[in-house]
């Protein structure tokens, strides 16, 4: 069987039917669970993955997904990967693809998709600013990244509602790497406009890593925040 036969083969109705639930507007689903995914991107990644990936279909939605996967595990060179990552990224048109393709990066990839994220918080691509948004919150909330990657959030103005949801975990991930130095930024003047400045707070607040003390401070912020927009 070839990947698609192969793809169709692993469908099951009953998770398809689930995952079109969590995906409004996202057609062509076969109903692939994650764990069978992988398992077959590992095992395409032991062949030819590159001829794989220059021939690979597209109009299911589990063979994009399949092709992000193969993608973050081919052992190749860093340059390579971001030439795949950056032909990839168009590819991506909701949240589930774009966060599958979002994985925790070897050492040597850090510091080149560091580079090539920054510009994305500025992308006119929701889904773009997702993927930089994601990868800053898997990767780069460690002390030598923590603030220019809140200055980077604090920088998005993409109206879409996944790109402000992505800024807004982010933000409560960066929250549970550091409180202080998050809760500071978090504090008057934080540049986060007012939708996405509330959703981070309810984020941070249904986080089980928050003290019930943080959790207080996230609440005395919050009416800060109501008090300042009442007086506008």
């Amino acid at each position: 069987m070839n990947i698609r036969e192969r793809l169709l083969a692993l469908g099951e109705p009953a998770y398809r039917d689930f995952s079109a639930s969590l995906l409004p507007g996202v057609e062509h689903i076969i109903g692939v669970r994650l764990p069978a995914l992988r398992r077959l991107a590992r095992e395409i990644v032991r062949g030819d993955w590159r001829a794989y990936l220059r021939s690979a279909e597209e109009y299911y939605f589990e063979e994009r997904m399949l092709q992000g996967m193969v993608i973050g595990y081919a052992p190749c060179p860093v340059d390579e990967f971001l030439s795949l990552t950056a032909a990839h990224l168009p590819k991506i048109d909701n949240w589930s693809l774009c966060d599958s393709f979002c994985r925790r990066l070897r050492p040597a990839e850090r510091e080149p998709m560091w580079h090539f994220i920054e510009p994305l918080f500025l992308a006119d691509g929701e889904y773009e600013v997702r993927f930089a948004a994601v990868t800053g919150l898997n990767n780069f909330t460690d002390g030598e990244h923590l603030d220019a990657l809140l200055r980077h959030l604090g920088s998005v103005r993409h109206e879409g509602y996944y790109a402000r949801m992505a800024v807004a975990w982010a933000v409560s991930v960066c929250y549970a790497a550091d409180p202080d130095r998050t809760g500071a930024w978090l504090g008057e003047g934080c540049p986060l406009p007012e939708w996405t400045y509330g959703r981070s707070l309810q984020k941070i607040l249904e986080s089980r890593r928050t003290t019930a003390e943080q959790r207080a401070d996230i609440l005395r912020l919050r009416e800060a925040s109501k008090l300042r927009t009442a007086r506008r």
